[in-house]
């Protein structure tokens, strides 16, 4: 049987199932209510023949939002993108969409009242991170369509898989149920910002709008969309992600008293101190010497050891996974200390990071310019476990290099928030693992995705909702060159643009339905 026509058959079934999952986190006894809300043969055909006739729409979909790169970092297009955002919303079926304005980059919300008893939140963002079109194989905003060995075409560009294609995806769902005249089982509110790869500065202004939270507080959770499944289909359920703080340190002769005001001949450092040296000073002081582990005072104070069912999780994740596969597909040969895979990735899940993303000071074209530098910049991220707060760590930073002797040093915030837990007994979260189920995919359970995005805006206080991702599909490449989407798949275990956007369908009725 094929995956299609498996998915089709899983689908249609309206009888209460009982179905092991064998995941790759552990063995789980998967109960499914009743399926009230179960698509009919008749109903789930229409969608499906209206998702295939859309299917070129929605390639084209990827393709025209590619094409339009809104940058938070540089200011471009984010107008635009709003605009853009919110005419993609409208045109999926939402009763109304509007732009949110904030201190900052503007965001969307929208809403879609179908009648129904339960309401399902999504996240979607429409910035992208910036990219450098001569490290591109295919050019970053022409959306093109390449072959990918081991999966079938895939469009290529900067927005692809984060986040443009799997929320394409999304919509393609509610294009074809549209098209099929059939309404969403779930009341819909969306909301999405043009600011995720800044750090969602802005974010909680458009949150915490009265009328955005009280849609807000209604809903059963939120979720992203995703296609991360790899080449055996498997995807994974996070029951949680870290949060950030993204930064930049800066020592300059302004600041520091010492140093040149302006670049100068670098002939002159036998008697001129040094910002550039000043910069890396402080920076060494922040980890161990191997660059492993923070050494921020009291960093680790509050942070939450793993429980015993994490490590349980980690452990199964661990002896069902394809360690060579993985270091692969990274371009890497060793973990950390060379630890054995479970201990490593028992590291990624539960500890904090300090992250350089880049460094600047001086010339940096080609050949050398002698110069010595006025100013130098080191851009960081900050990543965070439970118990970890943005404040605290924020703080911690600060007091950190006070005392010892770099209050010159300045530090500018980006963005950033707090981690996210998620219960693995929340609706939401059950709803995925019944809907992965259903369309035959080994779906693996995650105690925390190592990445960051803003969730804790909707798991924290007041609204206090469950967060997850949800999709199939794949893609790769995300903030690198020749980022892609799968569109034809043909791989059976991994889905193309109609499957993809039919299981999100599906889930609105696991949602819907589940007890």
């Amino acid at each position: 049987m094929s995956k299609r026509d498996l998915f089709s058959n899983l689908l249609l079934q309206r009888d209460v199932v009982k179905a092991v999952l064998l995941a790759g986190f552990g063995t789980l006894l998967i109960g499914s209510s009743s399926v009230a809300f179960a698509l009919d043969n008749d109903e789930y055909s229409v969608i499906r023949k209206a998702a295939e006739a859309g299917r070129d729409a929605s390639i084209k979909r990827i393709q025209d939002w590619i094409a339009l790169p809104s940058i938070a970092a540089e200011d471009l297009n984010m107008m635009k993108g709003a605009k853009y955002m919110m005419a993609l919303a409208r045109d999926a079926g939402f009763d109304q969409a509007e732009i949110v304005p904030t201190d900052g980059h503007p965001g969307v919300w929208a809403t879609m009242d179908n009648g129904a008893e339960r309401t399902l939140a999504i996240y979607f963002m429409y910035d992208v991170k910036q990219y450098d079109p001569a490290e591109w194989s295919s050019p970053p905003l022409e959306g093109h369509i390449v072959d990918k060995p081991g999966f079938g075409k895939a469009i290529v560009g900067r927005g692809a898989v984060n986040q443009k294609g799997p929320q394409a995806m999304l919509l393609g769902g509610l294009h074809a149920m549209r098209a099929a005249g059939v309404k969403p089982p779930v009341n819909l509110v969306l909301v999405a910002e043009g600011e995720e790869e800044i750090g969602s500065p802005h974010f909680q202004q458009i949150v915490s709008r009265p009328d955005i939270m009280a849609k807000l507080k209604q809903s059963e959770g939120i979720f992203i969309p995703i296609g991360w499944q790899d080449k055996k289909g498997n995807v994974g359920v996070n029951l949680g992600a870290k949060g950030i703080v993204e930064l930049e340190l800066i020592a300059s002769g302004e600041n520091w008293g010492r140093g040149p005001q302006k670049d100068i001949h670098s002939s002159l450092k036998a008697m001129v101190d040094s910002p550039a040296w000043r910069l890396v000073q402080a920076l060494q002081t922040l980890v161990t010497p191997d660059g492993n582990t923070p050494a921020i005072d009291g960093w680790f104070e509050n942070v939450r050891p793993l429980t015993e069912r994490e490590k349980e999780l980690i452990a199964q994740a661990a002896a069902s996974s394809d360690e060579a596969e993985r270091k692969q597909l990274l371009e890497v040969k060793h973990w950390i200390d060379d630890l054995p895979f479970k201990d490593a990735l028992e590291r990624l899940a539960s500890q904090p990071t300090v992250n350089i993303e880049g460094l600047v000071a001086g010339y940096t074209g080609p050949g050398g310019k002698t110069i010595l530098p006025s100013r130098a910049v080191a851009k960081l991220d900050l990543r965070l476990v439970p118990n970890q707060t943005r404040v605290e760590a924020e703080k911690k930073l600060r007091a950190h290099l006070d005392k010892r002797g770099f209050q010159d040093v300045e530090m500018k915030i980006g963005g950033g928030y707090d981690p996210t837990e998620t219960g693995e007994d929340s609706r939401i979260i059950r709803a995925e693992i019944e809907a992965y189920n259903r369309a035959g995919v080994n779906a693996t359970l995650n105690p925390r995705l190592a990445g960051s995005w803003p969730g804790a805006m909707f798991t924290a206080p007041p609204l206090s909702l469950p967060a997850g991702q949800f999709g199939l599909g794949h893609g790769s490449g995300a903030h690198a060159p020749d980022e892609y989407f799968v569109v034809e798949s043909t791989n059976p275990n991994v889905a193309g643009v109609v499957d993809a956007a039919m299981a999100y369908v599906d889930f609105f009725y696991r949602v819907a339905s589940i007890r």
